[in-house]
């Protein structure tokens, strides 16, 4: 205990506090400026499910954390194999690939949004001159299209981390391994199908998990992709919950809502885990 005991203060106090607080806060009755004016009971979270077009906000979070998770860890796995590899100039490839995660992700996501402006933006003047479009396209203007913008920037912004994750877990597994498989004529797709991927396992579902929380609580991409597009067309449950605060000053509803999307979170993560069973050892 005395060695554990400040991770646990630390732990009680910048995690279960402010969680405990929250589902406090949703049942509370405040003001557009946060004043708390009593006991709500239940009231925010009917409102929050009166919302009609919670329904298509939920089925956009759901679209948007599978293909910012999928995607980051396709790409992922095939750089950390392809870094895993001796090769010149490997360190500063593997610098190189650092940047987006160090960056802002603000300043990042902001960069994108201008190179795709269809006044101002290179990739729309690039576009035009080699004759593909007649004039500039509004990438960041129609929903759908904006949606996939920002897919786009959170798979760029989510790549170092999860690839060196799954680097560190290829260079964990022993070189026999792969020299046995070699041996007894096992081609480059089953080594890693059946021998490198089940080593595998516990990187990857950190990757996983930490990736899902992160695209699920992820504001900043989404609001300067998306944040000029009027209605919910390109909302997901966590710019839902600023919205509701900033644009309809309902911070009762969003402390619901917030409510919810903790639920959420923990719920997919706790399927998952207990599908995936990371910690289940690898048959040999």
């Amino acid at each position: 205990m005395p060695w554990i005991g400040p991770s646990l203060v630390l732990i009680a106090a910048i995690v279960a506090f402010p969680a405990g607080y929250m589902v406090w806060t949703s049942t509370r009755d405040l003001s557009p400026y946060g004043q708390d004016r009593g006991s709500a009971g239940l009231d925010n979270f009917r409102t929050l499910f009166g919302i009609s077009e919670l329904g298509s906000v939920l089925a956009h979070t759901v679209v948007w954390v599978v293909a910012v998770v999928g995607i980051t860890l396709v790409i992922s796995a095939g750089l950390a194999q392809f870094l895993n590899k001796d090769f010149p100039g490997r360190t500063a490839v593997r610098m190189a690939i650092l940047i987006p995660w160090a960056a802002s992700v603000v300043m990042t996501t902001t960069i994108f949004y201008y190179l795709l402006d269809p006044d101002v933006g290179i990739v729309n003047r690039l576009l035009v001159d080699i004759g593909l479009l007649d004039r500039g396209y509004g990438f960041t203007k129609q929903p759908t299209q904006a949606f996939i913008v920002a897919i786009v920037v959170a798979v760029f912004v989510s790549v170092p981390f999860t690839t060196y994750t799954i680097l560190a877990g290829l260079q964990a597994i022993p070189a026999e391994v792969e020299e046995a498989g070699r041996i007894d004529g096992a081609s480059a797709w089953q080594r890693y199908r059946y021998l490198t991927l089940p080593q595998l396992r516990s990187a990857i579902a950190v990757a996983t998990i930490i990736n899902i929380i992160n695209a699920f609580n992820s504001l900043p991409i989404l609001q300067v992709i998306t944040g000029s597009i009027a209605g919910f067309a390109a909302d997901t449950t966590t710019t839902l919950t600023f919205k509701l605060i900033r644009q309809n000053q309902q911070v009762d509803t969003a402390a619901a809502m917030s409510v919810f999307n903790f639920v959420l979170i923990i719920v997919i993560i706790a399927v998952y885990v207990k599908l995936i069973r990371p910690t289940q050892e690898v048959d040999s």
